[in-house]
């Protein structure tokens, strides 16, 4: 063998060892990479049954965000029942009982309830009371609480919902939807409105000044979004621009993606345009979510800037 051939072997070969400590550097940090995601995801899954465990175990948390869309079904069903039912021909005929009408109303209240309400108050509290600034001291990182967080309102959320279709169902007489794909609707519908809640309700707990005043700050938003996007109130029938200040909101696409669920095809003619949209439904979803991350994430912080 020749001694070029010996040499540009050498080099070849010594090229080589030099490139291999960078490969196994970069292989060991995808390696880390990995595990630490990994971690990261294991702890948040703990910290679902963990969250859910807690929310159960506080009364006034079960009481205004899982039980109130029950409670609010049955008091507008008594109280309006007796008149008859909505969108009925003016001979009486025809038309969805009262009950009927305000169940998708209901199950996009109890997203909002479960998401924003909950979550806003419920971080607001642990910020004031300490908890966010011991959890801060250890290991925990955010992405680990988030997937806590929202994990316990998908999985409330998804109770509740299933819950409350059963009792409309079995106690109320209501008729459910039996083509595949309203359900399917409903599932895109509910886990996009679900998690954009959850995120907004994180984004939320940051403008509270303390957990007492957590309450006063974040009910009042969360009740005038359900009176001007059809919760409580027919939307047909609110005037145009309460209509149009609705569409702004999250709530207002929620409680329509849930009336093109669970109400006859010939009520979309009573949405703003005439049909329930569901495209623009899901885009308005989808930016509110972008949002709600953008924001939660720019917000959080384990403790106060101003404490």
């Amino acid at each position: 063998m020749s001694r070029l051939e010996t040499d540009s072997g050498s080099t070849t070969r010594a090229a080589a060892s030099a490139e291999r400590p960078g490969s196994r550097a970069r292989s060991t940090a995808r390696s880390r990479s990995s595990a630490g995601l990994a971690t990261v995801l294991r702890v948040g899954l703990s910290r679902i049954r963990y969250e859910t465990r807690i929310y159960f175990r506080t009364t006034d948390s079960v009481f205004f965000t899982f039980l109130f869309p029950f409670i609010m079904l049955a008091i507008f069903t008594a109280a309006f029942g007796s008149s008859g039912n909505v969108g009925a021909a003016p001979d009486g005929t025809g038309g969805i009982s009262v009950g009927a009408y305000y169940l998708p109303g209901m199950l996009a209240a109890g997203m909002l309830l479960s998401g924003v309400q909950n979550l806003a108050v419920d971080i607001a509290g642990e910020k004031g009371d300490g908890t966010l600034k011991r959890l801060g001291g250890t290991p925990l990182s955010p992405l680990s609480y988030f997937i806590g967080k929202i994990g316990q309102v998908l999985v409330t959320g998804i109770f509740q919902a299933a819950l409350l279709i059963l009792v409309a169902r079995v106690l109320l007489g209501i008729d459910l939807p039996t083509e595949p794909g309203k359900w399917l609707t409903f599932a895109w519908v509910f886990l996009f409105g679900v998690v954009t809640c959850a995120f907004l309700g994180i984004a939320l707990s940051a403008l509270p000044r303390s957990g007492k005043s957590a309450t006063a700050v974040v009910i009042p938003i969360v009740l005038i979004l359900q009176f001007i996007s059809g919760v409580y109130l027919q939307f047909y029938l609110l005037p145009d621009w309460m209509q149009n200040l609705a569409s702004v909101f999250p709530l207002k696409w929620m409680a329509q993606g849930m009336r093109g669920v669970f109400l006859p095809d010939s009520f979309a003619s009573l949405e703003q345009s005439g049909a329930w949209d569901f495209p623009l439904i899901a885009l308005n979803l989808a930016i509110w979510l972008v949002v709600g991350l953008v924001l939660s994430r720019v917000t959080f912080r384990w403790i106060r800037k101003d404490t």
